[in-house]
């Protein structure tokens, strides 16, 4: 893996999962952050189990490349924002353009370009 690029993942790795701990320790400020609403207990609850399930496992997968320099584990957290960023996409179509819309998916689609970089610099051409 390319030295640069594998800096550029240990920094996708540790926002992400700085966010993930964010969530879990501080749910109602990071909800507000995100535009989300949580209703009681179980909206907290949700709060704290699926965004750190997210984003932990996201970056703990990018952080587990850059360390053993194995890249294939770099697919775990492409997928992941791949996904999110789909999703951003639907919703642009479902729901439309909102004066926010754009910042979290081109930090996805920054994220996905750097990991997808360190993966492809690791790997033999075929």
């Amino acid at each position: 893996m390319n030295p640069a690029l594998r800096y550029a993942v240990i920094a996708v790795a540790v926002v992400n999962m700085g966010l993930g701990l964010a969530f879990l320790v501080r749910p109602e400020f990071m909800a507000a952050q995100f535009y989300l609403s949580p209703i009681g207990s179980q909206g907290l609850a949700t709060i704290r189990a699926d965004f750190p399930g997210f984003f932990l496992t996201g970056g703990a997968f990018a952080l587990l490349g850059a360390a053993q320099r194995k890249a294939d584990w770099l697919l775990v957290p492409i997928t992941l924002l791949g996904i999110a960023l789909f999703g951003r996409f639907v919703s642009l179509l479902a729901d439309g353009i909102g004066p926010d819309a754009f910042p979290p998916m081109i930090a996805e689609a920054v994220m996905i370009a750097l990991l997808s970089a360190a993966l492809k610099s690791a790997r033999p051409s075929t």
